[in-house]
């Protein structure tokens, strides 16, 4: 594996060592471990846009894998956009346009070291512009069922507090709740991306210290706002949640480099 950056190796060895760790008799953690391996070195920037993967040999031997395992976790690689394979010139890293960077193993990834500043902001964009709508639309056309669903949600986050994962899934739930209420088909293709992009950026703000506030109000308020059919209250009640959050992930990564 070419390329890497400087001072990259510490944290290579050590991935190195969890794969030789893996249990031999699972083909599909095993594939799973090395396209984890890969996926983090390459979205992190250890393995540059442009390097080309050593060989499948060369890679399988030193990674202590079997040759099918580390094709198959290349194959999801390609499958993401992170890399491409042609004759006589091997499996290059990709220019970071190409990738699925909404993918949700994407998104881990980016998120399993110190995520990538620029990444993060244009993420949080994202999300400013698509569910401030998302939320009016559930407004104007959530039924019973999706308001029981957010509140079942609300109930456990409150109960579980965002601080474990029982709390992020409810959390992560609620979101998916006002996408279905949103009743829209291809909105609901977005639901592993935000769903994923929550989780994550909820859990990196706690890595090294507690969540800054409590930000289960700020859903209250999207929830109070939909349950009672105002399109625009929710938007906007969304738009603060998203920017409040935010503000939050920016503080704990300046947290992170202190």
């Amino acid at each position: 594996m070419d390329a890497k950056k400087p001072g990259a190796s510490a944290r290579s060895d050590a991935m190195v060592q969890r794969l030789a760790d893996t249990p031999r008799g699972s083909g599909r953690r095993l594939r799973g471990a090395v396209a984890h391996y890969l996926g983090c070195a390459i979205v992190s920037g250890e393995i540059e846009p442009g390097a080309r993967l050593t060989g499948e040999i060369a890679n399988s031997e030193a990674l202590n894998v079997s040759r099918s395992a580390y094709r198959e976790a290349v194959q999801v690689l390609t499958a993401k956009g992170l890399v491409a394979s042609k004759p006589k010139d091997g499996t290059r890293v990709m220019p970071r346009s190409n990738w699925n960077l909404l993918d949700p193993l994407v998104l881990a990834w980016a998120f399993s070291g110190e995520p990538d500043r620029r990444f993060v902001k244009d993420l949080f964009e994202l999300r400013a512009l698509v569910e401030p709508g998302i939320a009016r639309l559930a407004a104007e056309r959530r039924s019973k069922g999706d308001l029981a669903a957010m509140k079942t949600a609300l109930a456990a986050m409150r109960q579980h507090t965002l601080a474990s994962e029982a709390g992020r899934t409810a959390d992560r739930e609620f979101h998916e709740a006002l996408l279905r209420a949103a009743s829209n088909e291809v909105l609901m293709s977005l639901a592993a991306s935000i769903g994923s992009a929550v989780n994550l950026t909820t859990q990196y703000k706690q890595r090294a210290r507690a969540l800054p506030r409590d930000p289960i109000p700020d859903h209250v308020r999207v929830f109070d706002a939909v349950a009672a059919g105002d399109g625009a209250a929710a938007g906007a009640a969304m738009q603060v949640l998203i920017e409040l959050a935010h503000h939050d992930t920016s503080a704990a990564m300046d947290g992170a480099h202190d």
